[in-house]
């Protein structure tokens, strides 16, 4: 078993990436899958299996032994008969075997397009499962960064919060000549007027600075409470997001974990084997053309090349049922074993007569026979349907085509939407920095406020997001392509 796993290694891929590879590259677990993955062995003894099959279906039928032997001996006229042994050999039309044994070979050469196709779908699985670890990854990542974040601005709340009075509470002096003295000006000229300012003088004195300096005081007092109950909000606030975040990135280590072990079922590794994931998810570099993805799409993909293998196999068995409703030749021998027979001169038992020369004389028959193959609506019926599998393998490869082009242009839009994603998110994730930044500045100096911070710290996490979403279905639509565009060269 551990040659064979050796062999398929070495068939799968080349000698040149045996080397070199780091533990958490993504063509190092698919050397481990290629060598481990139990799916890919059966399919690959598969196609050993059915290369036994070609020496078989070339070799001649068994020949025929016949042995009779007499209870008591039969009288001849030169001796007696105990004992008939007969050999023979039969030997089909001239070119049966080698039809037969083209028609295996094509049969082989259809199972290794089928352990093919096993290949490329579980270097796909491989793949989507890495770059669904990388994905989740990088979410973790970015939950633990707005963690970070909320943090701080919970220790900025914090200080707020603890020193009202210099955030809301105080009130800055107005000059005496201000606007917002301009009425009491007025109201005293209109006093004036009226003759009542030597009454009206003491009153005032009296009682409009105890009353102003009440007011001021009141007033100082209902900003300490705002600014205590403000400061008090952005904490819970603040601590609600972060209780949000904590079972945001619980859930994500529940689905890493099961994603790892969907991914070490797929290298045949116990489920809880640690799986190293690279810092940072980048956008594998890949080139589309299209045209000369189609034409590489009908020479390499072996979904199309089983279906040929499959035609060409009743091709192959249309031949040979032909040659078999020629006739069979049989070739043989027949040997007699004859003891001698004593008779006198009144053909009595006793005395041996050998006049002739054969009395007792063993004889040895070269046979041959021919089959008669009368009955040709059979044989006739054999190549109708013949040629009625091999019109169905040519619509089934048109189809398999046809389909396989579909979705070669369905992942090539995918590829595409992910491009401008990626492009999109990027930016988007640059501008949401920027403005993240200028907010919790203005935060931090008491001008801005905590529900604009917030709302662009999710924008953020919310780009940071969708931009690993959208490189891990760029990347996976580049290894669904490269499986359509399946390589036989290794």
């Amino acid at each position: 078993m551990k040659r064979t796993g050796m062999l398929l290694l070495a068939l799968l891929l080349p000698a040149a990436a045996l080397h070199g590879q780091e533990p958490d590259s993504l063509n190092r677990y698919l050397q481990v899958a290629a060598a481990n993955n139990p799916g890919l062995k059966a399919a690959f003894t598969t196609w050993q299996a059915a290369l036994q099959r070609i020496p078989q279906t070339g070799a001649l039928q068994d020949p025929q032994l016949e042995l009779a032997f007499f209870l008591q001996p039969m009288e001849l006229v030169e001796g007696r008969q105990i004992a008939d042994l007969k050999l023979m050999q039969m030997f089909p039309w001239f070119g049966t075997r080698k039809a037969a044994r083209t028609e295996a070979q094509h049969m082989a050469k259809m199972t290794w397009e089928q352990f093919r196709e096993t290949r490329d779908g579980l270097f796909l699985n491989v793949a989507t499962q890495w770059f669904t670890l990388c994905r989740l990854h990088q979410q973790l990542t970015g939950n633990e960064a707005n963690r970070t974040l909320l943090l701080q601005l919970e220790a900025l709340a914090l200080q707020r919060f603890a020193a009202p009075a210099t955030t809301g509470g105080e009130q800055p002096a107005r000059p005496a000549n201000t606007p917002a003295d301009a009425p009491r000006t007025a109201n005293a000229g209109a006093a004036d007027m009226n003759g009542m300012r030597m009454n009206s003088a003491p009153a005032t004195a009296g009682s409009s600075q105890p009353a102003t300096a009440g007011m001021g005081a009141m007033a100082a007092g209902g900003g300490s409470m705002n600014g205590a109950s403000t400061g008090m909000s952005d904490v819970l606030r603040i601590r609600m997001e972060l209780t949000e975040t904590e079972s945001n990135a619980e859930n994500l280590r529940s689905e890493i974990r099961a994603e790892t072990a969907k991914f070490n079922a797929l290298l045949n590794r116990p489920a809880g084997t640690d799986v190293r994931l690279p810092d940072s998810l980048h956008q594998t570099p890949f080139l589309l053309d299209i045209e000369q993805a189609r034409t590489q799409l009908a020479e390499h993909n072996p979904m199309l090349g089983m279906i040929e293998e499959e035609e060409e196999a009743y091709r192959a068995k249309a031949e040979m049922d032909r040659k078999m409703s020629y006739p069979m030749l049989g070739l043989g021998l027949q040997y007699m074993l004859i003891n001698r027979k004593t008779t006198d001169a009144n053909g009595m038992d006793g005395m041996t007569t050998d006049a002739n020369g054969m009395n007792g004389r063993d004889m040895l028959m070269p046979m041959i026979s021919v089959s008669i193959p009368v009955y040709r609506s059979k044989y006739k019926a054999q190549q109708r349907e013949n040629a009625l599998l091999q019109q169905a393998g040519r619509e089934k490869y048109l189809d398999t085509q046809n389909m396989l082009e579909a979705e070669l242009y369905r992942t090539r839009h995918l590829l595409d939407d992910a491009a401008r994603r990626i492009t999109l998110y990027r930016r988007q994730t640059a501008l949401a920095e920027a403005t993240c930044n200028l907010m919790v500045h203005e935060f931090a100096s008491g001008r801005g406020d905590l529900s604009g911070v917030i709302q662009v710290q999710r924008q953020l996490l919310d780009y940071a997001l969708k931009t690993s979403d959208a490189v891990a279905d760029y990347n996976i639509s580049v290894a669904t392509i490269r499986k359509l565009l399946s390589s036989n060269e290794e």
